[in-house]
This record gives C-alpha cells, structure tokens and sequence, in this order.
C-alpha cells in the first residue's frame, strides 16, 4: 500500500489506511535512529529544523488538522504544542519562530516519541469508528497527512546533513557507500517537439493543489539533456572565473555571491589543492563524475549562461518526462541518499525520478484556474508561490512512492541545502 489512495476513497478499507500510516510513520523514526540524543535538537541555519521538531511537527499535522476536528472529544496531549509545532499554519493560531525551533531543550526526544506514540494509537482506533459518511474526508485529510510525513522525511535528511557539515568534526550519518563509480552517459540533446501540451496532475492518485488544474500550454521547439550536469562539468565553470564574472549572473543572484562571498557548491571542500564533498557519509573524496547538488537557482542559471545555454521550463521538462522513455536515479528507499551517476540507455531521459531536484527557469506561480483548498490546507501550497522557483524530478533523499512526474518542488533563488542539480536545455 503507498501513500496514494486510490481516487475512489469509499473503496480504501481501514486495514489498507492503517497499514499505510504505520510504515510511512516508521519511517520517519527509523531514519533518526543513527542520531545522537545531542543530534535531535540542533540547528545550524534558519532554514533548516531540529531533528525532534519534525517528529513532532509531523505528529502535530494529524493531532490538529484530524484529529482535533473530527474526533468528539479529543484531549490534546499538551496545549502549547498546537504552538510549539505549528509550522507557518496562520488559521491554526500563532507559531514559534521557526530560526529559534534550535532553543528548545524540551520537550524531550522521550516525550517527543511518547507524542507520537499517543497519536498514532488514538489515530488508528479511532478509524475503525468513522461514520460511511464521513469515509471519504477522514481518508482524504490521513492521505494529505502522510504526503506531508514523507516531505519531511526528505527535509530531515536535508536538515542532518546540513548541521553535520557546520561541525569541524564532520560527523557521517552513514559508512560510506561501497556502490561501484561508473561514467556518466554521454551528454546527449533530446528533442521538444513544438505544438500544445499539457501540463498538470490528471486522473486518479493523489496529487497537492498546486499540480493543478490541468490546462494547455505552447511549446516552442526545443532540446533537454538526457542527464543533469556532473561536478567536473561544473567545476570547469568554476575554474574558468565563473564565479567572479558578473556578466554570467542574474543581478540578484551577483549581489548573492558577493554578499556570503560565494565561490562553490555548498558542500564542496578544499584541501592541500584537493577537493572533496560533504554528504550524509561524511567528507568524501571529490568525484568529477558524480551529479552536481546542492546549488542555488542562481549558480544553476549562471552555469547554463556560461555553457551558451538555459534552464528548462517546467512544462518541457513535464512534457520530456511523460512523452520520452525514462529511468529513476536513487530514491530514499535505495538507503545510500547519495545521487549516482546517471547512466542508462541512449535517448532516454535520465534519472528523471530521484537523482537530484532539478531547477527550472519556471517561476513558482499558480496554474491558470487554480483555487487553494478551504481551511488549514488552503495555506499548504499557494501562499508562497511568489518568489520562488520550480524543481522537479525527486532526489535521492525523496521517498519514490512520494514522487509523481506533475510533483512541482519549489524554493528561493538562494536555497542550496536542498539536493538540487541542473539538467540543461536550449532553444532548437
């Protein structure tokens, strides 16, 4: 059972909800076991969050937004929680500021769990009670539940990585991976075919708001590479000046560099003239061939002008991903979250699933048509499509069963901490 119910939600039994509330939640716990109880409350940037906050922001969701207002009689397990762990949800009531979520010793990791322990049982009692009336919303509202579980699943790994590399001691979350390296394939052009398209989420499954509605759009001809860019490939960006160029870079994005004094890929390190990378394994020896990760919009847009190319729009890279053969990069599941190589087949689209987020030149702007849902969930996606900018794809950090080739992942131009690369385009 994944997380995506099918669109006839009166035919979801209780076993089939319940069993996928069990393993998703699992999860979550499962990947903060390798944590240190001193791991669980730090936070290195305020964009990142403490380990501990997102079991319980994630255990908060399903108190507040289905227990709290469907189950008569509900008693919540602490009152400043619905505080403590509101993350941005205006309707919900006030929320602790989110660069401060490191200050907080207590609640303790034990009472954190104890939370969720509560939580879940309560849960899952309670939906062998609901009414056949009230199935379909009950179902709907634990989908959208688990759909946020797995999103910040994907943020707690992005989050461990991001404190472990502001430590000196440059602690690993895991032994390094024994995966054989291999070369990419080929940098090859992929062909757009001009004429209308559709873009957007349709047909049964679950899907967020903000893959939709549907609609047509014009596509220019046009060609996508069949792999994202690799670290040698940018690393020769870097040694051509890229970086003190500023006729490569959008006006923001060279204010950006100059301003944190910006000069590589986040987690790049440079020793005795030789470089190497952070990642969840600890500090590694450098690969040339492994994907690029973890750089901004704006070092993504620069690097493309700096190749004489662009970014894709998010509609050719929807329009490539379902009209051309595909293969999936490592996702969560594959446990190494590290991107591989891209290699496969001639003419197929490249780890178009998983690999890394790759950044579009889209903006993050609603789809002709669109409407936010009522309620709490209305503030889930559409209030922040305003300076922002769409990737797609997945990452090896992003559970599969969570992906969708319409999913529309977004961040600000300056955001590196998410596992974000660049796949290039050009006009035809």
């Amino acid at each position: 059972m994944t997380t995506t119910f099918p669109q006839t939600l009166a035919a979801v039994t209780v076993n089939q909800v319940a069993a996928a509330y069990r393993r998703i939640r699992a999860v979550t716990v499962a990947l903060a076991e390798p944590l240190e109880i001193e791991d669980y409350v730090i936070q290195s940037c305020p964009e990142a969050s403490p380990p501990k906050w997102h079991l319980a922001h994630t255990t908060w969701f399903f108190e507040t937004l289905v227990l709290a207002p469907r189950m008569a009689g509900y008693s919540a397990w602490h009152p400043l929680y619905r505080m403590l762990f509101n993350s941005y949800y205006e309707t919900v009531g006030p929320f602790f500021r989110r660069a401060h979520r490191g200050t907080l010793s207590r609640p303790t990791v034990k009472e954190v769990l104890a939370y969720r322990a509560r939580v879940d049982g309560i849960l899952l009692d309670w939906i062998t009670t609901v009414p056949e009336a009230e199935w379909d919303t009950v179902v709907s509202l634990i989908g959208w539940g688990l759909q946020h579980e797995q999103q910040h699943q994907e943020l707690l790994m992005m989050d461990i990585l991001a404190n472990f590399a502001a430590n000196p001691l440059a602690p690993a979350y895991q032994a390094p991976s024994p995966e054989r390296v291999s070369p990419p394939a080929p940098m090859e052009w992929l062909a757009i075919n001009e004429g209308p398209a559709l873009l957007g989420h349709h047909g049964p499954g679950f899907a967020y708001d903000n893959e939709g509605p549907r609609h047509t759009v014009w596509l220019n001809p046009a060609r996508i590479a069949n792999r994202t860019v690799t670290n040698g490939e940018f690393q020769d960006f870097l040694s051509d000046g890229g970086y003190q160029t500023p006729t490569l870079w959008l006006s923001d994005g060279w204010q950006w560099v100059n301003s944190q004094h910006w000069g590589h890929p986040r987690y790049w390190r440079q020793s005795d003239g030789q470089w190497f990378e952070f990642t969840l394994a600890g500090l590694i020896p450098w690969r040339s061939e492994a994907p690029l990760q973890h750089i901004s919009f704006y070092e993504a847009d620069a690097y493309a002008r700096w190749r004489g190319l662009r970014l894709p729009t998010e509609a050719e890279w929807e329009w490539a991903a379902t009209h051309l053969p595909i293969t999936t990069g490592n996702t969560l599941e594959s446990g190494r979250y590290q991107a591989g190589p891209a290699t496969g087949p001639s003419g197929h689209l490249l780890h178009a699933v998983g690999g890394v987020w790759e950044w579009t030149q889209s903006a993050y702007a609603p789809y002709p048509g669109y409407r936010p849902p009522g309620g709490a969930l209305g503030e889930y996606n559409g209030k922040f499509m305003n300076g922002q900018y769409v990737l797609r794809g997945g990452s090896s950090v992003t559970p599969g069963d969570h992906l969708r080739l319409t999913y529309r992942n977004f961040f600000p131009p300056d955001a590196t901490w998410q596992f974000s690369g660049v796949r290039l385009a050009e006009d035809a």
